[in-house]
C-alpha cells in the first residue's frame, strides 16, 4: 500500500510505524530506506524525484536527502481538463488549470454513435491542444524533472507536441481525478514527498 509522506512528517511516520508494529530494523536496499518490524510488517521508502538513497539507515539522514529541485514542473491531463505548474523549489512560479467539456459515451447505435464518437474525439483533441499550448508556455526551458499524472494516453498525447520535447518526465506517476486547483496543489505536495510502500503483516 503506497503512501506519500512529506519531509516534515517522515521521522514521525517511522516512529509511528515502530509503535504499531514493534521493534523495527532499518536498512538501505536498492536505493530505498527499508524497515522490517517484529510482527513481520515492512516498508520501503524512496526519495522524491527519482533520486536513489545511499546514506545511513536513519530516518533523519533520509529526510535530509529529500531535496526539491530548483526548477521542475507538474503536468496533469485527463479528457476533462489539465493542470500545469512550474516550480522553484516548493514555490509555484506559474500555473494554469483548465477544463474542457468532453461528452460522455452514448448508448445510441449506428451512424449516430459514430458521429458521437467523432465529436468526442474532436473535443478531446482540442482539450489536449489547449493543454499543450499552456504547458509549452509555462514549461519553456525547463531544466529539471516533470512529474506527470492523470490519464496515460492523454499525457502522452500532450507530450508529443514538439515544443515539449525538452521535458524529462520523472518516474513517478500520479493517479489523479480530473485536474482542479486542489488536485494540482496535492500533486505538488505528493511529488515532493517520500513514496513509502507498506506491507502489513
Amino acid at each position: 500500500m503506497p503512501v506519500f509522506v512529506p519531509a516534515e512528517r517522515f521521522e514521525r511516520w517511522v516512529v509511528n510505524f515502530q509503535g504499531r508494529h514493534g521493534e523495527t530494523g532499518l536498512g538501505v536496499v536498492d536505493g530505498a530506506l527499508t524497515g522490517s518490524a517484529a510482527d513481520g510488517s515492512t516498508f520501503s521508502a524512496w526519495l522524491p524525484f527519482d533520486r536513489r538513497y545511499d546514506g545511513l539507515p536513519d530516518p533523519a539522514a533520509f529526510r535530509e536527502r529529500m531535496i526539491v529541485p530548483d526548477d521542475w514542473g507538474v503536468l496533469l491531463v485527463r479528457k476533462g481538463g489539465f493542470a500545469v505548474a512550474r516550480l522553484a523549489g516548493t514555490r509555484t512560479a506559474e500555473s494554469k488549470v483548465g477544463q474542457r467539456h468532453v461528452q460522455g459515451r452514448t448508448k445510441a447505435g449506428g451512424q449516430s454513435q459514430q458521429r458521437f464518437a467523432r465529436r468526442r474525439d474532436n473535443q478531446a483533441r482540442q482539450a489536449y491542444e489547449a493543454a499543450a499550448d499552456h504547458a509549452a508556455r509555462i514549461l519553456a526551458g525547463l531544466s529539471g524533472p516533470l512529474v506527470t499524472g492523470g490519464d496515460h494516453a492523454a499525457v502522452d498525447e500532450v507530450l508529443t507536441d514538439a515544443r515539449l520535447r525538452h521535458a524529462r518526465p520523472a518516474g513517478l506517476w500520479l493517479a489523479v481525478p480530473d485536474p482542479r486547483r486542489g488536485v494540482l496543489e496535492e500533486a505538488v505536495r505528493d511529488a515532493c514527498s517520500a513514496l513509502v510502500d507498506v506491507h502489513n503483516a
